[in-house]
């Protein structure tokens, strides 16, 4: 694979080579794989796609297997529960086709070389890891709606798309073939990592940092694309700058606006986002979705290039499992909020305001005692896409903890070499090393990458912060850089719950281990109902708690599984419930100067 830092997609040339895989294992015969994807009832929710393999070995039964998750997104999703009406024909005539296991089609192919598969997906569920066809458009990745032939992964792959109506383009980050509608994948990978949106939707075309890109967007809202452009292009530029240029020729970014949506998958040469249709006006909402294109368009370098051993390779059959996804997404997500700050979309007092209310997320959520950040990682598969009423109490998010660590580290390193080195260095140097040549770093590799930068034995600061649950000392961090984390509560006694109201009920959501809500008896699910004899609501509950004082003894009345109870819960002292990053008091002279040549402000501007 090129190491060049500017890389282009396969040409026809490279295409035609890659071809000439045998299904003998040889150079004379060439298997050809050509999808067909058609759209002629959009309103019906189902994808029709029609598979022509070309070259098989007649003597040999074809395998076809559905992935069960896609890369980026670490859960089994079992995409083959969508796929209904699979058939298999050679010049017309039906062939035995039979299911072997949940993802698995075994096809006879009795005798013929050219097998054409027929089967429909279902595609109602708009996510950026999934599908979903209506009259308005068609949105499809990869793994939720092609097989793959185990074995043969590095075959090309051809797509052409029917669509419905004469008007409806399609955009994809593929690169084109002569016939219409139809683009090549280098391999399955590829395929996997190209989603394609078939509509009426807009596409505006810019430039950043020499190289051109793609803005597609689907569905109404209030979106100013001339605004969000300007600000996507200092988003590109500050990246490019960091990672000393960008490793493609053509990026697209798909937007697709919702009632309430918010989420994005990253791929090699594009992103799917999903975002508030009336979410650009308000500026922290607006700063929220800048800070969402920053994190997918970092990814372009970490995880979709440079990415941990065990996803080198994907095996799209079963779970991936890493204790590196800290960094992959945590690391991000430290740099999508810093990124919007350096390319000066908002101010240094919203980028700390932004990074108290992440300090005010991790220090809040009761899991971060209980579970250590390797095994949040590790653990993604089972735990962080399927959270229960239990979730805050047992686990911590690698995204959140994996941010506060990066925070972490980045001080450690300006710190100890006078803001000459900070994370950024971490990541030139894991690109240069891992994410150019594309092969996976163990966690070893990624320690001892930190560790050359630092200049240090980190081995003390991975055990406490990465493999333990021991608290993150933010102030030891913060005060070389003259800033302190001060923690505000409301006022309200503690009673360890959260409450909301559904369908005209309160109900107890989340109720934290070892509270007094707990210790009484109390269980999420359950409905609240009253205290010390009066009616209650869930908006009302702080205003009520506030005429208490810790130990003071109240009687909640619930129903727990249809049934009255009364509880007696102890109020405790009350808990913070936020966290502010502010100013120590007179900070001394080398403090201020740490803090200039870490954001490039006076000290004395937010003080």
């Amino acid at each position: 694979m090129s190491q060049e830092e500017d890389r282009e997609q396969p040409s026809q040339a490279s295409f035609a080579q890659a071809a000439q895989i045998g299904a003998y294992g040889t150079s004379s015969h060439r298997l050809s794989i050509h999808y067909h994807v058609s759209l002629s009832e959009p309103e019906s929710h189902l994808f029709e796609v029609t598979l022509q393999v070309k070259g098989w070995n007649p003597e040999q039964r074809l395998d076809l297997r559905m992935p069960v998750w896609t890369p980026g997104s670490y859960l089994v999703r079992e995409y083959a529960r969508h796929v209904q009406m699979v058939a298999a024909f050679a010049d017309g005539t039906p062939l035995p086709c039979s299911k072997q296991h949940k993802n698995h089609w075994q096809i006879d192919p009795q005798g013929q070389p050219d097998i054409t598969v027929q089967y429909q997906v279902f595609a109602n569920e708009l996510t950026v890891r999934t599908n979903h066809l209506d009259r308005s458009h068609g949105y499809f990745n990869g793994a939720a709606l092609f097989f793959y032939i185990p074995g043969y992964e590095a075959c090309p792959v051809r797509v052409t798309v029917v669509p419905p109506r004469s008007d409806w383009r399609v955009t994809t980050p593929l690169p084109s073939a002569e016939e219409a509608n139809t683009f090549e994948a280098s391999d399955f990978d590829t395929l996997v990592d190209s989603p394609f949106e078939i509509g009426l939707h807009r596409v505006y075309e810019f430039e950043a940092a020499g190289k051109r890109h793609q803005f597609a967007v689907w569905g109404q809202g209030n979106l100013l694309p001339e605004r969000v452009i300007a600000d996507m292009q200092r988003v590109i530029e500050v990246e490019a700058s960091l990672f000393q240029g960008l490793p493609y020729d053509r990026y697209l970014f798909l937007l697709y606006l919702t009632s309430q949506g918010f989420g994005g998958l990253e791929h090699k040469f594009c992103c799917s986002l999903i975002y508030s249709r009336f979410g650009f006006h308000s500026k922290d909402k607006y700063d929220r979705f800048i800070q969402l294109v920053a994190h997918e368009f970092f990814h372009l370098w970490n995880v979709k290039r440079i990415r941990p051993k065990a996803l080198e390779v994907f095996d799209y059959e079963q779970e991936n499992y890493t204790p590196s996804l800290w960094f992959s997404e945590g690391t991000t997500s430290f740099y999508d909020l810093v990124i919007p700050y350096r390319a000066g979309v908002y101010d240094i007092g919203t980028y700390l305001n932004a990074l108290s209310k992440e300090i005010s997320r991790f220090l809040t959520t009761p899991g971060r005692k209980t579970q250590p950040l390797s095994e949040s990682s590790f653990d993604a598969w089972i735990k962080l896409y399927r959270p229960d009423a239990n979730s805050p109490n047992s686990q911590i998010s690698y995204y959140l903890k994996g941010e506060m660590v990066s925070l972490l580290l980045d001080l450690l390193i300006r710190s100890r070499h006078q803001n000459r080195r900070s994370l950024d260095d971490v990541m030139r140097q894991m690109w240069h090393q891992f994410g150019k040549p594309e092969v996976g770093f163990t966690p070893e590799q990624l320690q001892q990458a930190i560790e050359s930068v630092a200049e240090m034995d980190l081995s003390n600061f991975f055990e406490r912060f990465l493999h333990s649950t021991e608290e993150l000392p933010f102030d030891d961090y913060l005060a070389p850089f003259g800033l302190r984390v001060q923690a505000d509560d409301d006022g309200v006694p503690y009673v360890g719950w959260r409450a909301q109201t559904e369908h005209g009920r309160e109900i107890i959501k989340f109720v934290e281990a070892g509270s007094p809500a707990q210790k009484a008896g109390i269980d999420a699910g359950d409905e609240l109902l009253a205290i010390d004899g009066l009616r209650v609501s869930s908006d009302q509950l702080s205003d009520r708690l506030r005429d208490y004082q810790p130990g003071d003894r109240l009687e909640v009345a619930i129903f727990h599984q249809d049934q009255l109870q009364i509880c007696c819960v102890t109020l405790a002292a009350p808990r913070p419930s936020r966290y502010q990053v502010l100013p120590i008091q007179q900070p001394s002279p080398q403090q201020a100067q740490l803090f200039q040549g870490w954001l490039g402000v006076p000290l004395a501007e937010i003080m």
